[in-house]
């Protein structure tokens, strides 16, 4: 992947992330990695991690925690999204097409509906 085309990837993934960055903590913010906690502290007295996008080697990261709280948020989640899903709840791309920036969108919208009703977020 060349570096216009992961930036681009990225930009366009952190922006899926940040109309909520208000509602979230933003932990790193640079040209390849965007990272955003709860203020929700766990047991361990850590924060809740929420979401990051990551530039890699080879694709673009888009790491979303609450698809790990609550795995049923997948369930309406199409077939060329999941394809990108590797382990419990991070998604891989080299490329972003409209369909799966949509889905993607709708999953962080309601990934952060479904922290709001547990109450991770004020």
């Amino acid at each position: 992947m060349n570096g216009e085309t992961a930036g681009a990837v990225f930009n366009t993934l952190k922006a899926l992330l940040t109309p909520y960055q208000s509602r979230l903590v933003v932990v790193h913010d640079s040209a390849d990695h965007y990272y955003l906690d709860t203020a929700f502290l766990m047991p361990n007295k850590k924060p809740l991690f929420f979401a990051a996008v990551k530039t890699g080697k080879r694709d673009i990261s888009f790491h979303l925690m609450p698809i790990y709280v609550f795995p049923d948020l997948l369930d309406t989640v199409p077939n060329t999204l999941r394809s990108r899903l590797q382990g419990k709840s991070c998604f891989h791309f080299s490329g972003l097409d409209a369909e799966q920036q949509k889905a993607l969108q709708q999953l962080v919208a309601h990934s952060v509906e479904r922290y709001r009703q547990a109450g991770y977020l004020g």
